[in-house]
């Protein structure tokens, strides 16, 4: 994953890649020692999932899963012929220092303890290297291991393809058995008529291709559960989903809530699209972006919809921590094969638990017999047997970082009262661990209180040795021991030799068949015993260290604990203590808070009760939950205790190593295992799961059923949900029950899922260990392992998971519409209507949701605020504006003054006429005017035509002036007021967008608020939040911008043509007030017959001087 996000894991695991070699095949003489050595031609199919071989006697193939290979070994770590006839055949022992480099064992099997060996020996040098480590690489390959559904389906045609006959045919018996055919009734007929052939005994490999097999699988297991499925999804009786559809199922089924939405996205329709070239294989419905019923199936079994992310197989915790903040991998009694008091000692044993990743193994040492006088490793004081201290480190030094390069730790129980033997064990550590043994502390962490210990990652590839240490200030007496419980106490050897004191076969016989209190009371028998005749012996002791081993022991010093108080005061990470099951179990529930504050610091180490005769085990997750580093186990039982163990530790890598979550790491954070409320800083989840049907369980014609548990706190562990029995079905049953629900687990980072297959009879067919905190929502298969958790080839499960954060019932409805609002405001609108035909008045229905509103906001003020809108003030409501409503005050007051002054001219106008009048009128009664008037009628007509001409010139040019003015002072006016309108606008509209920034940044701080009791670091709200209230704030400014656009559309422009025309009005209605004036006058001018020669001239002059302009007479007309 070049080019990663910040945050987001970049997977380093590596995909399948056969060699060259192995692909192309290499001669081989296959020997056993019970069977004559034969050629054979050995090889790997070219997607490395079996080893395969052929020649001998039979020519038939013959066929090795490589996921069940535990180990592969040459040189001297390979096994050599007992044989001297077989030696001889292959050439060994004839003198050649190198002979044994052709040597190639293949060590495989389905438990730790009965495993079994392929023994080849090369023909050509050079070869037995690239094979040992091509094909462990293949063996161990993570992604292999947890491969698809679709991937094991391919396993499988594989392998029908490649176990041919002599005839290089696949043999149609053969068929039935791996595919289960045999199961149904008639599936023979099934067979013959699907693929076409005629009844023979063998099918050609090249005429079975893979297409033909899918089909083939199809016919003869319908999956009605699927196509149930994929019409749900929207197919709704058509052949094919849309792009759309698909992309909606994969971003809302089948993607993990819980994770950040910018680190990790939703897919794209390109991404979807890519899916959809992958798994679809009809070339129209991918030209009309469509997925069929077949690539929807396809894509169900891929990598891309695996349960667990890949990632989380991949080394993907921080190793830079504090060794004491770590799960380690931890063995008990590593050397017994069966039980705790009979059976063999193995030093392969050592060899299998380091190759399942273990990172503690214990060594229970013991003083050698004379003449050899070579240490041992035995369980004391038992019937098991002895096998050779140098073999066992030995054995180590080979297998130690196989698997896993992260330091080892070796946990000494040294019973060995020899300082010369205890030499020999030091010199033994030294030269064959070498450079990978650990003698002195690092220089940046010195051995003094107060100093953390080193990291897995600067320890890498180094050897820890856990032993008493020898210090100055203590007696050195050679024969001092130390009890198991830290008690010193002082014996003299008998003769200075130790005698094992074994019990007879019938007390042995005796005390298994009696369990285990009757060992313990036998025990304590023989203790009282060995106390009375002053022999106390070495069991259940551990001697002092020499300086020899004293020195070898650094970060991992052993010591009894006496309080966690003392532990605290003497403050010295490097020292670590031991606890027995029982007495662990009293300090858990006695002390569980001190426990886990001591697991952040030091290192502590549980194993199981001795009267666990038979190698029980007590269930890891009880430790695990206050911190316990080293858990110790017996890995020869694979109970369940010991596959939860190795499901947990098969994440990180499988390097043996898993990170604490946070708050067991820091001293500033307390927790108690025992709570049942929410941890603070951890989300609590909420886990469904739903078994829908199973493929491929058994090959046997009987019911099986399914269990579901939960393994995490006290609080959180839930066991045996349960299916129902299938009706004599394990070939493809369907249950499709209710769904498993854990409704809270407290802490999902220290939470399993287990799922379970069992036959009708409580037979164990399979199981899978899931990690809670990386489940994957939405429907998956679960590919089952078996109890060494390798994995099964075709039995699977389709279930479909929801995980998601956990929330109380009371905040479940706030939750829904946060998540989605606008079907909560759509279910508030549906009730609204509902209800207006109950109210009287309708407001009370927008008030009764206010009310509702009101109330949720009591519990969550987030919510309500959520809803706030912030709409826009409309150009009405912004003319209501005091400021604006002033202004237009202020304009028609000036207008108003204006008018005033213009009727004021108009009437000193009037007055002037009138005195006119009067000037007139006075001369009427004189004789000689009379007679004068007679004489000039005509004259006066001819004036009064003129000055009528000549008035209206003058009235036409004072209005044109009167009216430019009038304009200019209206157009000054409207644009002063639309300015003031736009000021107020963005003022209001600035108002309003920082009213709107404070609503969101409260509605924040309220979501924060709920985040912080809902998800620490989870940003998926807030995200969903700020997208939201960025839209309601852009369409706020679009609404804004709107406003304002049509305030700019209002700037007046007056219209030329009405000016015109109201222009010509006014004129008319002016002349119309000069002509009622004037003819009047004329009239009674006439009448009196007066001259008006003179008096004309005079008063006209006069009048001509004072006209008024012609917009002071028409202010007022207007």
């Amino acid at each position: 994953m070049a080019g990663a996000k910040p945050g987001v894991h970049a997977l380093q695991l590596k995909p399948v890649s056969v060699h060259e070699v192995l692909k192309r095949g290499s001669k081989f003489i296959k020997w056993d020692e019970e069977a004559i050595p034969s050629l054979v031609t050995l090889k790997v199919d070219p997607d490395g999932f079996f080893l395969y071989w052929s020649g001998g006697t039979s020519m038939e193939v013959e066929v090795l899963d490589i996921s069940q290979i535990r180990d592969t070994r040459t040189g001297r770590f390979a096994k050599m012929p007992k044989d001297q006839r077989i030696r001889d055949t292959l050439g060994l022992g004839k003198g050649e220092s190198n002979s044994d480099t052709k040597l190639l064992t293949v060590v495989y099997g389905n438990d730790l303890v009965n495993i079994f060996f392929l023994n080849f020996h090369a023909v050509q040098d050079g070869y037995c290297k690239v094979w040992t480590d091509e094909l462990f690489k293949l063996a161990t390959n993570i992604l292999s291991q947890n491969a698809s559904r679709n991937i094991f389906l391919f396993k499988a045609y594989t392998k029908l393809k490649l176990q041919v006959n002599q005839d290089g045919k696949i043999p149609v018996k053969k068929l039935f058995i791996k595919i289960h055919i045999f199961i149904l009734i008639n599936s023979i007929i099934v067979i013959h008529s699907f693929i076409h052939f005629p009844q023979v005994e063998g099918i050609k490999p090249d005429d079975f291709t893979w297409e033909m097999f899918q089909n083939f699988l199809n016919k003869l297991s319908p999956r009605p559960e699927v196509e149930r499925i994929f019409v749900e999804l929207g197919s709704k009786g058509k052949p094919f989903l849309s792009l759309d559809q698909l992309m909606d199922f994969i971003n809302r089924k089948q993607r993990d809530s819980r994770l950040n939405e910018v680190l990790y996205p939703p897919l794209k329709r390109d991404q979807v699209h890519q899916l959809m070239e992958r798994y679809e294989t009809n070339a129209s419905q991918l030209e009309r972006d469509q997925i069929s019923l077949m690539g929807f199936t396809k894509y169900l079994g891929g990598e891309e919809n695996s349960l667990v992310p890949p990632e989380r197989l991949d080394i993907i915790d921080d190793m830079n921590q504090p060794l004491s903040h770590y799960f380690i991998n931890s063995s008990h009694n590593t050397y017994l094969t069966v039980g705790q008091l009979t059976g063999t000692s193995s030093v392969e044993m050592y060899r299998q638990v380091l190759l399942t990743g273990c990172r503690c193994i214990e060594l229970d040492c013991w003083k050698g017999r004379p003449p050899e006088e070579e240490p041992i490793i035995t369980h004391g004081f038992t019937m098991t047997t002895e096998i050779s201290f140098k073999e066992v480190i030995e054995a180590i030094a080979e297998s130690a970082f196989k698997t896993s390069p992260y330091p080892l730790i070796l946990s000494f129980e040294n019973h060995v009262d020899s300082a010369k033997q205890q030499a020999k064990m030091a010199e033994y550590c030294r030269s064959m661990f070498g450079d990978a043994l650990l003698i002195e502390p690092l220089e940046k962490y010195p051995l003094v209180p107060g100093q953390q210990l080193p990291s897995p990652q600067e320890l890498m590839g180094k050897i820890l040795i856990k032993n008493k240490k020898k210090h100055q200030h203590r007696a050195s007496n050679g024969g001092s021991i130390r009890r198991k419980d830290g008690t010193d106490e002082q014996f003299s050897p008998l003769n200075g030799v130790y005698t094992h004191c074994p019990l007879s076969d019938g007390e042995v016989g005796q005390l298994m068949s009696n369990g285990g209190e009757k060992l313990a009371e036998r025990m304590a028998k023989d203790l009282d015993i060995r106390k009375s005749i002053g022999g106390f012996g070495t069991a259940y002791s551990e001697v002092n260290a020499t300086e020899e081993m004293s020195t070898l022991v650094n970060y991992i010093e052993p010591v009894k604990f006496k309080s966690f108080e003392a532990a605290a005061k003497r403050n010295k990470y490097f020292e670590m203590s031991s606890f027995v099951e029982t007495k662990g179990m009293d300090t858990l529930k006695n002390s569980p808070s001190e426990f886990v504050e001591y697991n952040k610091k030091q290192l502590s180490r549980i194993y199981p009760k001795g009267t666990r005769v038979d190698s029980s085990n007590y269930m890891p997750q009880l430790f695990w939950n206050v911190g316990c580093q080293m858990v110790a186990l017996n890995f020869q039982t694979l109970d369940l205790p010991m596959q939860l163990n190795m499901g947990v530790f098969e994440y990180n890598g499988h390097c043996g190593y898993l990170l604490k979550p946070e708050f067991m790491r820091r001293t500033d954070k307390h927790f108690d295992p025992f709570t049942v409320d929410i941890v603070d800083g951890i989300v609590a989840n909420t886990v469904k799961i739903k078994i829908i049907s199973g493929q491929f369980l058994n090959d046997k014609k009987v019911g099986v059923y399914v269990e579901v548990d939960m393994f995490g706190l006290p609080a959180d562990t839930k066991r045996k949900y349960r299916t129902k029995t299938s009706n004599n079905n394990s070939l493809d049953p369907v249950w499709d029950d209710e769904t498993f629900v854990f409704n809270k687990v407290v802490l999902p980072t220290l939470a399993s899922l287990r799922v379970a297959v069992y036959e009708e009879n409580g037979k164990f067919i399979g199981h899978r260990i899931l990690p809670v905190s990386a489940l994957r929502p939405g429907y998956h298969y679960i590919c089952l392992k078996n109890e060494l958790n390798q994995p099964l080839m075709l039995s699977s499960l389709l279930v479909y998971t929801e995980a998601q954060d956990y929330i109380p019932n009371e905040h479940q409805e706030y939750a829904e519409a946060l998540t989605n609002p606008i079907k909560h405001l759509s279910l508030l609108a549906q009730r609204e209507r509902q209800l207006l035909a109950l109210m009287e008045d309708p407001t009370e229905v927008s008030h009764a949701c206010r009310l509702y509103l009101d109330g949720v906001a009591d519990h969550g003020q987030a919510l309500y605020l959520c809803f706030a809108v912030i709409e826009p003030q409309s150009i009405d409501e912004l003319k209501q504006h005091n400021s604006y409503l002033k202004l237009l005050k202020k304009q028609c007051k000036e207008l108003k003054e204006l008018k005033k002054k213009h009727l004021k001219k108009v009437k000193s106008t009037l007055f002037l006429q009138q005195h006119l009048q009067l000037c007139v009128m006075k001369r009427i009664g004189s004789e000689e005017v009379q007679r004068e008037l007679n004489e000039l009628d005509l004259e006066v007509q001819k004036q009064m035509d003129r000055f009528k001409e000549e008035q209206m010139q003058e009235l036409l040019v004072l209005r044109h002036a009167q009216h430019q003015t009038e304009k200019e002072a209206k157009q000054f006016h409207l644009k002063e007021a639309n300015q003031k309108l736009r000021e107020i606008a963005q003022e209001c509209q600035a108002a309003q967008i920082k009213k709107l920034k404070e609503v969101c940044d409260k509605e924040k701080k309220e979501l924060q608020k709920i985040l912080d009791r809902k998800r620490l670091n989870s940003i998926i709200e807030a995200k969903k939040l700020e997208l939201a209230q960025a839209k309601r704030q852009e369409k706020l400014k679009a609404l804004h911008k709107d406003i304002l656009q049509k305030i700019e559309e209002e700037v007046p422009v007056v219209s030329p043509c009405t000016d015109l025309f109201r222009f010509q009005s006014l004129f008319i209605v002016t002349l119309f007030y000069f002509t009622d004036q004037f003819h009047p006058f004329m009239a009674k001018c006439k009448k009196k017959k007066k001259s008006l020669t003179e008096m004309y001239h005079n008063n006209y002059c006069i009048y001509s001087a004072k006209i008024l302009p012609l917009q002071e007479v028409m202010s007022p007309l207007s």
